[in-house]
């Protein structure tokens, strides 16, 4: 194994934070990725990862020299670019996660286009609502909605989501249309638990350019995109639902928009991936194609 191999390795280890999932995503037996770290070890003479039954962290010294590794890597991806056939397009699997919604609506019904133009990439599609670790879970590049935490990844902001208020004709029939915020006394909500943290959050207006809140009746609360559009389609309350998501159910009368000059605040939508200089061909094809397609379809 030589060098640049014996880095890789000590990649791949890191960021899955196990030898034995990094030796799976390696094809590789995991004691010969066991001794690929102690060789680099030996050669550097320090140790690179604190090991323990059951997890795997970077030193100190191992998370300095895993973003050397990273630039070495990415050098020698580039370099060796420079003499392939001109022909030759990007190549390899991406990995790529993003909400559930998105990815059935928006993103699958638009992948043919991408395949066809790069026929050597495969697409691993992860479609849910948890937030993603991406080093954790070797994820190449995750597409996140609403405000981000504090994160040592690059976050490439693709512009707002419009929120709408919207509900049932059999539920506007039974309590009324709410026209103001006032009138949301007398109504009830779905209410939408984050399935990462379990809040929910109040039913929130922007007026005169401030956000207010307001903590709604309702019986019912659900953990999915998809179970929060069928509990309003069931008459069971009113819901504050990204436009896109209910564009269908809007353009056949299934579901109404109320209060359009009270929405909700828009919310962010970023793509965040690792080390901005150091992006494969692959994903920075995949980032060039898919940030049009939710400007299109998706975004403010």
């Amino acid at each position: 194994m030589d060098r640049i191999d014996l880095f890789a390795t000590f990649a791949r280890v890191v960021e899955c934070a196990s030898f034995t999932r990094a030796a799976a995503t390696l094809g590789q037996p995991r004691s010969s990725v066991s001794a690929a770290i102690r060789l680099l070890e030996d050669r550097l003479g320090t140790r690179l990862l604190h090991r323990t039954t059951r997890h795997v962290a970077p030193t100190q010294d191992g998370l300095a020299f895993y973003e050397r590794c990273l630039r070495l890597i990415a050098e020698v991806e580039e370099a060796e670019a420079l003499f392939r056939n001109t022909v030759d397009g990007p190549a390899g699997k991406l990995r790529v996660d993003v909400p559930g919604r998105i990815g059935r609506l928006i993103i699958a019904p638009a992948l043919p286009d991408f395949l066809a133009r790069y026929p050597d990439i495969a697409i691993e599609l992860g479609v849910t609502d948890r937030a993603v670790n991406l080093v954790e879970d070797s994820v190449d590049c995750v597409l996140r909605v609403g405000p981000l935490s504090d994160s040592s990844l690059i976050a490439r902001n693709l512009g707002e989501l419009r929120l709408i208020n919207v509900a049932s004709p059999a539920y506007l029939d039974r309590r009324g249309v709410p026209e103001r915020p006032e009138d949301l006394s007398r109504h009830e909500a779905v209410h939408y638990a984050s399935p990462s943290t379990g809040a929910v959050e109040d039913w929130q207006w922007l007026e005169g350019g401030r956000v207010h809140g307001l903590a709604m009746p309702g019986r019912v609360t659900v953990n999915s995109a998809e179970a929060y559009i069928a509990c309003c389609l069931a008459g069971l309350g009113l819901i504050q639902i990204p436009a896109y998501d209910v564009a269908a159910e809007i353009a056949g009368g299934t579901l109404v928009e109320v209060m359009p000059e009270h929405r909700a605040e828009p919310m962010p939508v970023a793509l965040l991936y690792p080390h901005r200089q150091h992006l494969s061909r692959r994903l920075r094809v995949f980032i060039d194609w898919l940030e049009p397609l939710l400007r299109e379809r998706l975004l403010l």
